[in-house]
């Protein structure tokens, strides 16, 4: 579904990818881990375009979308829900879900994500800057998927929200991927989301992919130690 090879990428004249190599199947979860400052969050704006590829290919599909803006990656296929959430706060969940869906045509997968994510029926009239943390994280990732990606890239979808939530997110996941074949990178630091989800878990430091892991490794603390330091 995704090939990435020697990808390389950066702010200005400091670089951060270095020649990154992988390759993802379809309805394949695929894990991201590292310490801070290791390239996650660069390789997902690389990916989605927000940041250009100074070397190197991204292929979906088979088609070279490296060259792509991030609406035409969009168009063809990459969804993306970063850090931080970025939802419209002065719109209404309701208008938020709509601007998801801009850029397709056909019938209409809100009603869909509504069943996915019953939490946001009751919410729908309510500006986005009114819900807490965790229902922002929600309206996020159901506002990414009414644009019905193949390939879904998550930024720390973790992040400062409650237990329940995050359990509330997982569970809509796994029903997501199972149920349209849904292809997933996930970057995340919470080690049980990650390990519930991904079939594989790739380490990344210094701007490279040092070694694959099973997500079962994650239960090791000499595992977790040498390659998180936790």
């Amino acid at each position: 579904m995704l090939e990435i090879a020697g990808l390389n990428a950066g702010y200005g004249r400091i670089p951060i990818l270095n020649g990154v190599s992988f390759s993802v199947a379809e309805g394949e979860v695929v894990g991201i881990l590292g310490h801070n400052g290791m390239g996650k969050t660069t390789l997902l704006k690389a990916l989605i375009g927000e940041l250009r590829a100074t070397g190197g290919s991204i292929r979906l599909e088979g088609r070279d979308i490296t060259p792509l803006s991030m609406a035409r990656r969009a168009r063809a296929g990459l969804g993306y829900v970063p850090q931080g959430r970025q939802i419209l706060p002065q719109l209404t969940v309701q208008e938020n879900l709509r601007m998801g869906e801009i850029m397709r045509g056909g019938v209409s997968a809100i009603p869909e994500m509504l069943e996915t994510f019953p939490v946001l029926k009751p919410l729908l009239a309510r500006p986005g800057q009114a819900l807490s943390g965790g229902q922002q994280q929600i309206l996020a990732l159901a506002r990414c998927l009414v644009g019905q990606p193949k390939v879904l890239l998550l930024d720390e979808p973790t992040e400062g929200i409650q237990p329940s939530i995050v359990d509330e997110i997982a569970i809509a996941l796994k029903h997501l991927q199972s149920a349209l074949g849904l292809t997933i990178i996930l970057v995340e630091q919470d080690l049980h989301f990650i390990a519930a989800l991904a079939s594989r878990v790739l380490i990344i430091q210094r701007g490279r992919i040092i070694a694959t892991i099973a997500p079962t490794a994650l239960a090791d603390p000499a595992i977790v130690a040498e390659y998180l330091g936790i």
